[in-house]
């Protein structure tokens, strides 16, 4: 009986043995443990950019391109979003964790290839129309800001992203894109907590009583928009370097984007560069 009751003891501290109280390090894995009690410190969040589309299709041809084989986003943000339980619902087209192919070739801040290192959310907005006058943009919904303001904050607050880290698919990449487009309403997110925006009193500051459209030497400005995060081609011709400037200032000011070179534009990024600091 002795002999008994001792196998069923060792029996009973073995099976707790195996057993992951609540404050063991080792995480059972079926077939093998792992040991999590020693953490490096040579580690970072994958996640360190997020940034904005619009889609330039409605809703149903959005989602048939962003979830073939070719590009993809994380969220899709109808134009007009469904109400579940009273609360309006975004589309996850790719986890998190995964990577989507949205940004294409891409640099921001020293980075290059930011589909390794980014969330994308794609906005259903047409972009623009040809019209006699030239391009019309097209508003985006009071309902998708709303959502996209709660779906943004989240993650920027779930990843610790910098607000100079919220950025459009035209920062990342002004040679080929002008997403999210000039009607994207940046200085809106950046009051809710979500992306840069600079302080108009230190705009005034910078600009020091100068003429706006005085006009300041492109060089000038290449090296300004270098020192915020942009990636600059010293052997760009000066059409992409006015696309670069043009990006710049659909973002930070949507009602002159014609890549000219002035004192205004300049004070704008002057007064970004005293509030957020240069690219480290």
């Amino acid at each position: 009986m002795n002999i008994r009751l001792g196998i069923i003891a060792i029996t009973l501290m073995l099976l707790v043995g195996c057993q992951n109280s609540r404050h063991s390090t080792v995480v059972d894995r079926g077939s093998y443990q792992v040991e999590t009690q020693h953490q490096a410190q040579g580690a970072d969040q994958r996640i360190r950019f997020l940034v904005m589309h619009y889609t330039a299709e409605d809703f149903h041809s959005s989602l048939k391109t962003l979830t073939d084989e070719h590009v993809s986003a994380h969220y899709l943000l109808p134009e007009h979003p469904s109400l579940r339980c009273g609360k309006p619902v975004a589309f996850q087209l790719v986890p998190e964790e995964m990577r989507a192919w949205h940004a294409g070739a891409s640099s921001w801040r020293g980075r290059t290839n930011l589909n390794d290192t980014s969330l994308g959310i794609e906005i259903v907005n047409p972009g623009f129309r040809h019209t006699l006058l030239g391009k019309q943009w097209q508003p985006y919904s009071r309902e998708q800001i709303e959502l996209l303001i709660h779906l943004s904050g989240d993650i920027v607050q779930r990843y610790a992203i910098k607000p100079t880290d919220v950025v459009g698919h035209s920062d990342i990449a002004p040679q080929r894109k002008q997403d999210p487009g000039p009607l994207f309403p940046w200085q809106q997110l950046a009051q809710a907590g979500i992306g840069a925006w600079p302080e108009q009193p230190e705009v005034e500051r910078y600009l020091a009583g100068r003429d706006k459209q005085a006009s300041v030497p492109m060089a000038t400005m290449l090296e300004k928009l270098a020192r915020y995060g942009y990636a600059v081609d010293p052997q760009w011709d000066a059409k992409q370097q006015r696309n670069l400037l043009a990006a710049f200032q659909m973002h930070f000011r949507p009602s002159d984007f014609r890549g000219e070179s002035d004192a205004e534009s300049e004070a704008i990024i002057d007064a970004l560069l005293s509030k957020y600091g240069a690219t480290p």
